[in-house]
């Protein structure tokens, strides 16, 4: 906030910085999704593979402005009413990451052809979307982070949370095209077939690790 005094009475008033709770809400969401997690690794891999980015990276990144719209303007408040369709998502979401750890660390024993990033005969848009909106809506992590927190915060800015929603928002669109686009620069490290074992090695395990805590939470 800026403080100015007007000549005639030198009362203080107080003016607003639109770059403030935009900011914050860049920070914050930036913050949140930068994590190493299900969503990103996939991201990544459609990155490095160089099939269906754009589309993966849009899905991501309007999947978030349907959520931190929703915990910005109040909706979030019904998760702390309802707490329990968080706990079903927890058992539906544990239970696609353990089947996605399998079928990556199946690929990594395989160290099939399909593992090479030049390679165009991969999942098609249909079902590559379908990961996507799964590993994004079925992980209860992001319902508190977008429904909740996010919506937390922003309700402390007043009538500027809206700008710290479009702040939260353009930190999604950032970092998912990013991520997604910016994997390519990698693809050459990424040609050997050995490292293709390794990265869905990787992401295996991760996957699992994820499943396991999901079902650990309480």
């Amino acid at each position: 906030m800026l403080l100015a005094r007007d000549n005639a009475s030198c009362a203080p008033v107080h003016y607003s910085v639109p770059a403030m709770p935009f900011g914050a809400g860049f920070a914050l969401g930036l913050g949140l999704i930068v994590a190493i997690g299900a969503q990103n690794a996939f991201v990544l891999r459609q990155g490095l593979a160089n099939r269906h980015v754009f589309a993966v990276c849009l899905c991501c990144a309007l999947s978030d402005v349907v959520l931190i719209t929703a915990g910005v303007t109040g909706i979030g408040a019904l998760t702390r009413v309802h707490p329990h369709w968080i706990s079903a998502l927890r058992y539906a979401g544990s239970a696609f990451l353990a089947a996605y750890a399998i079928a990556s660390l199946g690929r990594a024993i395989r160290g099939s052809q399909g593992l090479q990033p030049d390679q165009g005969n991969g999942a098609t848009l249909a079902r590559t979307l379908s990961v996507t909106l799964a590993l994004t809506w079925l992980n209860p992590h992001v319902y508190l982070d977008t429904l909740v927190l996010l919506g937390t915060v922003a309700a402390t800015y007043g009538e500027q949370r809206l700008l710290f929603g479009a702040g939260a928002i353009c930190a999604s669109f950032v970092f998912f095209f990013s991520l997604g686009y910016g994997a390519r620069y990698l693809r050459g490290l990424f040609a050997r077939p050995a490292t293709w074992r390794l990265v869905d090695s990787g992401i295996g395990v991760l996957m699992a690790t994820l499943a396991v805590r999901l079902l650990l939470e309480t």
